[in-house]
């Protein structure tokens, strides 16, 4: 009499082969960097040969190869094992091929939902050597498999962290990529030579942004002349990069300007440990502080002051001006002396006779809440003074460098024993701050937990209390940065010696000459004294920082006003004519921005 069990499984058996009909059969094959160490056995090639012979021999028909070249087994954003994860989701899998249970990755916790996966959406999964078929149900050692391959990709990560670890640790570099502008020693793998071809290009990128472009024209620039971008370039060159020429080697981008000029590399350092992690598995970005700096490790591209300039410049977003389509130098230079903020540039025509105004003023104030006044100060008039206070200063060099050197440390010592003094005064007071707000907490918990204040008002004081600790949090800690920035910092007055004897004259305003010698200005609000509008204007230089000219050279907004009870008629005469002397230069800068628009020529080209 026949078994009724197995003529019931008969005709299912029969209906899950006619819907598997037309569903997938993957052979998936992966290969790591370090699996290639391991021999040829375990090449792609040597992979599909072998699952297409297993196929033959067992029957299975139309066979797709999904392929992981070059990916680790700890990793699971492989785009294969992705395009796989996918198709099993939709349920488009009948059979998943591999060599063995390593390929599929070395992460048991993930290879086991993995399978758990396949179980769900019926697919079945063969392992060629480790004799493993989900269709026959009996390999209870699948799990400890998987663990012995995590142990064997662990090991593995110990032992390359201790070999990166002594390198690093004496300066050398453990990996094969190198900046664009650098090559490879063919004698020493981990010293880099200057590449002749582009290391020009790279300081021509940072120059440009001194000079006042924003990264999009210094990228249509170099897209303009023809200038191989990196990848193109290591082509040709045969640097041996894995990095692949795009469809248009000439097609320079922001994003890879953007990043040339963040790379510290470039001044000579080499940067180690950057891409450390904790674990093999962890996801997290290193911090900052683990790195390895090693200066003077190759040859530099770009001096540190250059760089830092341009780090400096690149915190504040430029954008274009209507007329000239050129941001303005000034944006990210001028700050409001009252609250500290960056003072905004505004061009546009004024509506009477199209006359343009071209002034910048407080952002706050710009602001619908108005928490801070204008500040208005015309571009053409801070151009002027900022011009006029760099030939006075470098007249002042030329003149007596001794007497300049002796000013510059005795202005330096007391601004910044001031400056220090000041932030700490600060930093005492946020701490205190805090200190209070963290007995309101407890208090506030306190009466919560015995029910005299509702949930909805400790919600809402609670969150008010955290939201002003983590902002003074943040105030301490930048308030101890600039404390410990003072203390080790000085004023480098021979570089700036240096900068003013590079520069033999100054005729006119640029954002070169901006970006050089000015690392910022603080503008006060203009105030009426005798009828005549006043504003007092302080300019910090690089490297420098802010300097008293002698009474022959003083700037007319840094001179200090008498009590107006003190003030004789010669000191009323003096100002008269000091006065004159500025509105004749906004008369100027009225008629020159008047021609500029007229004639259609930039500010530049009138003044």
């Amino acid at each position: 009499m026949p078994d009724p069990n197995c003529t019931a499984r008969e005709p299912d058996r029969r209906k899950e082969e006619t819907m598997n009909i037309g569903k997938l059969k993957i052979a998936y094959e992966r290969l790591s960097r370090d699996d290639e160490a391991v021999g040829d056995s375990l090449s792609i090639q040597n992979q599909k040969m072998l699952l297409e012979d297993y196929a033959v021999r067992n029957g299975i028909t139309g066979l797709q190869h999904v392929v992981d070249d070059g990916w680790s087994g700890t990793r699971w954003d492989r785009p294969g094992i992705v395009k796989l994860m996918d198709e099993v989701e939709r349920g488009n899998v009948d059979l998943c091929l591999v060599k063995d249970m390593s390929r599929l990755g070395r992460d048991h916790l993930r290879v086991g939902l993995l399978l758990e996966q396949f179980r769900e959406r019926g697919v079945r999964f063969i392992a060629i050597n480790d004799n493993v078929d989900t269709a026959r149900n009996d390999d209870d050692f699948t799990p400890f498999r998987n663990i012995i391959n995590e142990w064997v990709a662990r090991d593995t990560s110990r032992k390359i962290r201790a070999i990166n670890d002594a390198r690093t640790k004496d300066g050398k570099h453990v990996t094969g990529a190198v900046p664009y502008g650098y090559l490879r020693d063919p004698n020493e793998k981990s010293r880099w030579l200057l590449d002749e071809d582009a290391a020009p290009i790279v300081r021509r990128i940072f120059q440009s942004v001194i000079n006042g472009k924003t990264v999009t024209q210094i990228a249509d620039e170099l897209t303009a002349e023809g200038i191989l971008i990196p990848s193109a370039h290591w082509q040709v060159v045969g640097a041996g990069m894995r990095n692949h020429a795009k469809a248009h080697p000439t097609k320079w981008s922001a994003a890879t300007i953007i990043t040339i000029l963040k790379k510290e590399e470039y001044m000579g350092w080499a940067v180690l440990n950057k891409t450390i992690k904790e674990t093999y598995k962890s996801k997290r970005k290193p911090a900052p502080e683990n790195r390895l700096i090693f200066k003077g490790a190759h040859p530099a591209i770009v001096d540190e002051e250059m760089w830092t300039v341009v780090q400096r410049l690149r915190e504040t977003r430029r954008r274009p001006q209507r007329f000239t389509g050129d941001p303005n130098p000034l944006t990210g230079i001028l700050f409001c002396a009252d609250c500290g903020q960056k003072m905004y540039h505004k061009i546009g025509s004024t509506g009477r006779e199209n006359q343009p105004h071209h002034e910048y003023c407080c952002s706050s104030y710009r602001h619908y809440s108005r928490s801070c006044t204008m500040h208005y100060i015309r571009v053409l008039v801070i151009e002027s003074l900022i011009l006029d206070a760099i030939r006075r200063v470098s007249a002042y060099v030329r003149k007596d460098e001794a007497k300049f050197v002796e000013r510059i440390r005795k202005e330096s010592a007391l601004q910044q024993d001031t400056a220090v003094k000041e932030s700490k005064r600060k930093l005492t007071q946020s701490g205190r701050r805090r200190d209070e707000i963290g007995g309101l907490i407890r208090k506030l918990y306190e009466s919560y937990a015995a029910g005299k204040i509702p949930e909805k008002h400790f919600t809402e004081l609670l969150a008010g209390y955290d939201a002003e600790q983590n902002a003074l949090d943040a105030e301490i800690g930048k308030l101890q940065t600039e404390i410990d920035a003072f203390n080790t910092t000085t004023v480098n007055i021979d570089k700036f010696i240096e900068l003013v004897k590079r520069h033999t004259g100054f005729t006119e305003f640029s954002a070169t000459l901006l970006n050089e010698f000015v690392e910022k200005v603080i503008v006060h609000e203009a105030v009426k004294v005798d009828g005549v509008r006043t504003q007092d204007i302080e300019i910090f230089f690089a490297f420098i920082g802010k300097i008293e000219l002698p009474v022959e050279m003083k700037e007319p907004s840094q001179q200090k006003q008498k009590p107006k009870h003190e003030r004789t008629d010669a000191d009323r005469e003096h100002d008269r004519r000091r006065y004159a002397r500025i509105r004749d230069v906004r008369i100027a800068a009225e008629q020159a921005e008047r021609a500029a628009i007229l004639e259609g020529t930039s500010f530049a080209q009138a003044v």
